[in-house]
């Protein structure tokens, strides 16, 4: 029997597959646990309209995460730490505090989103790169200077 899952299944597929399962199989868990809908014509014109709405609505969405990277590519963001005299300084820049600085900004950015490579202990503009999704990522300038 044919069926489109409706979530991922282990070991039989991913949401949206069209899949071939024993009968048995579709009706009494795949169905019954509204995992499934059998396959026909209506319900892959459903799957399809679906994917469609899901690829517009994605697209839109990279477009208005590739205008927040245009906009904060250009910025710098400025921390201000007490620095010994080696230039290293006593505390670290995290994800939260750089997401903190943003959302002054007017920008909503998860921290999870933010990817620091190493430690942002040292004086001195460090580069940090931030991925609003797989396909829109960029690199924002942070500069640590001496708090006096």
């Amino acid at each position: 029997m044919k069926v489109i899952l409706l979530k991922d299944v282990k070991n039989q597929g991913k949401r949206d597959d069209i899949i071939e399962v024993n009968d048995g199989y579709a009706n009494n868990f795949l169905i019954k646990n509204k995992l499934a809908v059998p396959y026909s014509k209506k319900s892959k014109e459903v799957l399809d309209n679906e994917l469609e709405k899901r690829r517009i609505n994605e697209s839109k969405l990279i477009i208005s995460y590739q205008d927040i990277a245009k906009k904060l590519g250009e910025k710098e963001l400025i921390f201000f730490l007490k620095a010994g005299k080696d230039g290293k300084t006593f505390g670290t820049i995290s994800s939260k505090q750089i997401q903190d600085e943003l959302k002054k900004l007017g920008f909503n950015i998860d921290k999870k989103s933010i990817h620091i490579d190493h430690i942002l202990d040292f004086l001195g503009v460090h580069k940090v790169t931030i991925e609003l999704h797989k396909k829109v990522k960029f690199v924002l300038n942070i500069h640590i200077k001496e708090k006096k």
